[in-house]
Formats: structure tokens, C-alpha cells, sequence
């Protein structure tokens, strides 16, 4: 029977912006099912191409949305807008067997609505609920409380709910006991890169790089990623290694408080890059580093992370459940001011679990996180 998978809350496929987009681009790609289509909805900047659904290929089509909010609403009115098209567009067209996947905590009580409508046309709405949003220090505290109220509307009216981190279903699961047969786990995955007809050197020149000579932090310029405790403890250390920073300074408000308060600036080792969006140049760069520092302390599975797994030999991870479920055993971890620093400056121990944990950590990548398996798990869901 054919089925139609419509995608709310990412910007669009294949978009420079982050790890819905990247997810959606992969889901789709990989996906290879004449009998599905997909529906991307997709942020558009031109009002005139509003609701305007563009055929790709046979099997996806986009839905440019133009939302004329600015700021932070603009994504909760954009997936609520998307949401309510996809609705009225399955009735129009009369499409049985869809579903539709909500990616984050941004309908709220929509999901409460349409009720008739979803059993009429069997549409299944399945929702993703990303990290603990309601923790996330970006947001200010009315944006929180609105995030714990969208997730407690949206996890109780939807058929499915799909973590990409144990530490996630372990939260919906405790906090919803009754509804803990409405959640599975499905992690986020990495591609497997092909350096073969790669000129690494020439990459790395690029960025004035050298292999193994730097240590290595990649991810959004926010205080949840510990980039403050990472800092200061890194300046503390008598490692022999620059530590390379690749975050999002052009966007970020933080950056400029992060590098007052550590005075980061003053010590030669600290370079910061601008993001990196090209995903070969950025895996030559994992591959090449010494090591890789993961400060996230707040998500589910952080594409980051799977990346730093199938790339680099040696992983120092800040110790939260979402990071150990990932990593197990094939990484090291820090919590404390001070920790990192003890790690940094035993260079022996170091060397000895490059060599150890590399290989477990590429094992525990390739026997669950490459995109073909975390796939094959979106067909057995989208059924």
C-alpha cells in the first residue's frame, strides 16, 4: 500500500542549517521506497511561493511555508502553520495511509484538534521530541514553561513518540508512565565517509591544521555545551596541543561573553573557526585531530557525537546519561572543574586509550549508528 510520510519542523532538505535538516536529508535519501512519498515542509523567504508544493522526484515533494514572524516564534508558527496544511492538504487530495512526523515541541495543543479528520484518513502523527527544550539555556523562562506545556499536550495526543536518545525515552517514560507504551528509540546517525581520492593535507592546510596537533570541539555557542568549563579547564592544562573550536560565531550571542569571562584570547593554543559546512572538509578535520572534547549536556542523540565516534580515535565526553548511552565504553568522561584538566595532562594514559578505544568506538558506530540502520528502523515504524 503507498504511504505518505509528511515532515513537520525542519527548514527544509538538504539545508546549511543544523541537525533536523541534515536528518531529513538523510531519512529521505536513504529511505529508497517506490510505494512512499514524502512531504518536506520547507521555511520559505518568498511569500508569493506560499503553500506552493514542488515536486523534486517521483517520491518527494517540498512545501515552501512563509512565515512573516521574526525571532525565536518564528519556527513555532512555521511548524504550526505546516502542520495545519498537511492536514487540510490529505483531506483535499483524499491520502490515506499518511503519516505525519513532527520534529520537536512546537505544535503545543494542535495536536488536541483535528481529531476526526486523522481517524477519517488514518493519518498517524508521530512526534520527536529532540532534547529536554525546557533546559535548554537559549530559551527564557516563559519559552520553557511554553516547551513543558507543548510536550505534555503533544506526547498525550499523539500515536508514537520517537526519542533519538535513551535518556529521552527514559524521561518521557518516567514522566508519562502511563503512555510508555507510545515510545521507541530511534538515535540519530552519521555517514560513513570516503577518504579514499582525498587530499587531507590540503584541508587542513586550509584551516593551518596538522594532524594530531590539536584537539577538537564542534557544536552550537551555547552554555549548555560547557564551552566555559572545557575553556578554563583546557587553559589549565600543560597539553601540547591547540584546541580548535568550531562553532557558530557569526550567529552567536554568546560567543563574545564566553571569551570576557575566560579570556581564552590570551592563551595561543585557543582558536576558534567560524562553522565548517562542508561535511567532507569537516569529517577530514575530525579524522585528523588528536582528540575530540564533547561538552553537550542537554539533547538525545548529538549528531556531533556519532560524527566524533566514526571519526576520531580518542573521545573526552562531559558525563550525562545522553553521552554515556552513546559512547559506552569506548570514551572518557568529565564532569567536574578540574577533571578535563587531570585527563589533558596525562599524555601516556592518553596515547594508551587512543589506540585502545578507537577501534570499540568505530564498532559501536558501525553496529548502530550508520544511517542504513537507523533507517531501517523509521520502515518498520512508518509500517
Amino acid at each position: 500500500m503507498k504511504k505518505n510520510i509528511f515532515i513537520v519542523g525542519a527548514r527544509g532538505y538538504h539545508a546549511n542549517y543544523g541537525g533536523w535538516e541534515t536528518f531529513v536529508s538523510k531519512l529521505v535519501d536513504h529511505y529508497q521506497d517506490e510505494d512512499t512519498t514524502f512531504y518536506v515542509g520547507e521555511l520559505s523567504e518568498d511569500p508569493d511561493k506560499d503553500k506552493e508544493i514542488v515536486r523534486v522526484h517521483e517520491n518527494l515533494y517540498l512545501n515552501p511555508i512563509y512565515v512573516k514572524t521574526k525571532g525565536s516564534p518564528k519556527m513555532f508558527f512555521y511548524s504550526m502553520k505546516s502542520y495545519l496544511y498537511e492536514l487540510k492538504y490529505i483531506k483535499k487530495e483524499k491520502l490515506e495511509n499518511s503519516y505525519i512526523y513532527v520534529l520537536g515541541l512546537k505544535l503545543g495543543p494542535l495536536l488536541c484538534f483535528y481529531k476526526h479528520l486523522r481517524k477519517k484518513y488514518h493519518i498517524k502523527v508521530f512526534v520527536n521530541p529532540d532534547g529536554l527544550e525546557h533546559q535548554r539555556s537559549k530559551w527564557n523562562k516563559i519559552i520553557q514553561y511554553c516547551f513543558l506545556l507543548s510536550e505534555w499536550s503533544m506526547v498525550r495526543h499523539c500515536d508514537l513518540v520517537v526519542c533519538d536518545g535513551l535518556g529521552i525515552q527514559r524521561y518521557i517514560d518516567g514522566k508519562y508512565k502511563k503512555l510508555k507504551d507510545k515510545t521507541t528509540y530511534i538515535a540519530y546517525g552519521a555517514e560513513r565517509q570516503d577518504f579514499t581520492n582525498v587530499d587531507e593535507e590540503t584541508i587542513l592546510k586550509e584551516y593551518d591544521l596538522k594532524k594530531d596537533e590539536y584537539c577538537l570541539m564542534v557544536g552550537r555557542c551555547v552554555p549548555e555545551n560547557n564551552y566555559e568549563l572545557v575553556i578554563r579547564d583546557f587553559m589549565k592544562s600543560t597539553i601540547n596541543k591547540s584546541l580548535v573550536i568550531i562553532t557558530n560565531l557569526s550567529s552567536s550571542n554568546y560567543y563574545e561573553e564566553l571569551v570576557e569571562k575566560t579570556g581564552c584570547l590570551e592563551d595561543s593554543r585557543i582558536h576558534f573557526i567560524d562553522g565548517v559546512y562542508d561535511q567532507l572538509k569537516l569529517a577530514v578535520i575530525r579524522r585528523n585531530a588528536y582528540l575530540y572534547i564533547h561538552g553537550h549536556s542537554v539533547g538525545g542523540t548529538n549528531p556531533s557525537l556519532i560524527e566524533a565516534l566514526s571519526l576520531t580515535d580518542l573521545n573526552l565526553l562531559y558525563d550525562v546519561c545522553f553521552n554515556h548511552d552513546i559512547g559506552e565504553n569506548s570514551c572518557l568522561y568529565f564532569k567536574d572543574v578540574g577533571d578535563l584538566t587531570k585527563l589533558l595532562d596525562n599524555k601516556k594514559m592518553l596515547d594508551s586509550s587512543k589506540n585502545k578505544l578507537g577501534p570499540e568506538a568505530k564498532r559501536i558506530y558501525l553496529e548502530n549508528f550508520t544511517w542504513d540502520k537507523i533507517v531501517e528502523k523509521y520502515r518498520e515504524i512508518f509500517k
